[in-house]
Parts: C-alpha cells; structure tokens; sequence
C-alpha cells in the first residue's frame, strides 16, 4: 500500500495500564512513568526528524493521547498545543469490562476470558466494540489524510494493532495478540513498517 508518511506512538503508561485494567474509552491520565515515555517519544523524534516542519499532528481525543502528545510536541521545542483531534482514533471500548483487571476477568469468568484470549481480532465485549469493528473508522481516516503527506499521531494500543493489519498486512490473528509497546515509535510508509526505539 502506498500513501503518507506516518509516525504512531501509542500513548505513556496510566495507572490503568500498570494494573492491567481494561481501559478504553475511560479517560485515565498518565502516570509518571507514562510522563517520561512521553518524553523519550519527543526526544527520539527530535532527532529523527528535528522540528518536523512539514509534519502534521494528530492525536486521539482521549486525555491519555492528547497529553502524550502535548509532551512530544513540548520536547520537539514546539507549541504544545498545536496539534489536531480525531474521534477515529479514539481507543476500543471495553465495554462492560472497563475498570476490570485481567485477573479479575479470570476470577470471575474463566470461560469468557479464554474465549477473549482465543477470539482475539472478533471478541466484542458487552456494550463494547471488536478490533475488527475498529477496522472500519481506521480506514476512513487513513482515507482522509493527504496521499503525499507526513504525520505523527498519538493515540492507543488497539488502534495500533490494527493499524499494523491495514497498514502493513499483518494477519488478523499475529496483531490482535500484540502487546503494543509504549517506548516504540512505528513508521510506517509504502505498505511496511519499521519500529524505532524511543530509549535508544
């Protein structure tokens, strides 16, 4: 696939992220630790691309996201606030399971847990949404953005994942299980991706 120029960064750590609560649409801020990633992403992209002038900056519209992305842009030496929200990149809702550990599911229902952990790209939660629902809205904004233009984006771990299956062409199954990193930052251009260190 041909197309922009993408930098994606899912956003820092939470307290949520580290309890290893479902976290969706929930707006949790970032912790300390999330702080500091936030920072290594913009230090790295300083680097990589200095002040990025020819760049736009997206973000999803969830406080995590918008604050990861505010540091990057601080770090880069640029306004922090300059930047653009997009609803399509908001985060998976958990659903009924927002606010819930993993060992909590597991405790409370086994079945449902391994059959999330089976059923990885299609497992909708009650009053939730799939990866593969996700699908649809990542195409359209991936649709709306120039042919020839160059992006960095804030935004989740499960959009990540399927960013890598439309973007790149990883199966379905490979990207659903994918522990989504928060101190990596993926490029991705002309149908392949390349993932960059933030700590190196």
């Amino acid at each position: 696939m041909t197309g922009p120029l993408i930098y994606y960064v899912r956003h820092g750590q939470t307290d949520w992220n580290a309890e290893q609560r479902f976290q969706g649409r929930r707006d949790i801020p970032l912790n300390d630790i999330g702080r500091s990633e936030a920072k290594k992403y913009g230090v790295k992209l300083a680097e990589l691309l200095g002040t990025a002038d020819e760049f736009q900056f997206i973000s999803s519209p969830l406080f995590r996201s918008r604050e990861t992305m505010e540091i990057i842009r601080t770090e880069m030496g640029l306004r922090p606030d300059l930047y653009e929200l997009d609803q399509r990149l908001i985060e998976v809702s958990y659903g009924n399971l927002e606010g819930v550990t993993q060992p909590e599911l597991k405790l409370q229902n086994r079945e449902l847990y391994y059959y999330r952990k089976q059923n990885a790209w299609s497992f909708r939660p009650e009053n939730g949404e799939s990866q593969e629902d996700v699908l649809d809205r990542v195409q359209e904004w991936h649709d709306s953005l120039e042919h020839d233009g160059k992006y960095i984006v804030t935004a989740h771990g499960a959009v990540g994942r399927v960013m890598r299956h439309y973007l790149v062409g990883i199966p379905t199954e490979e990207v659903s299980r994918y522990p989504f990193p928060q101190n990596k930052i993926f490029q991705f251009s002309e149908g392949s991706e390349k993932i960059i260190d933030a700590t190196d």
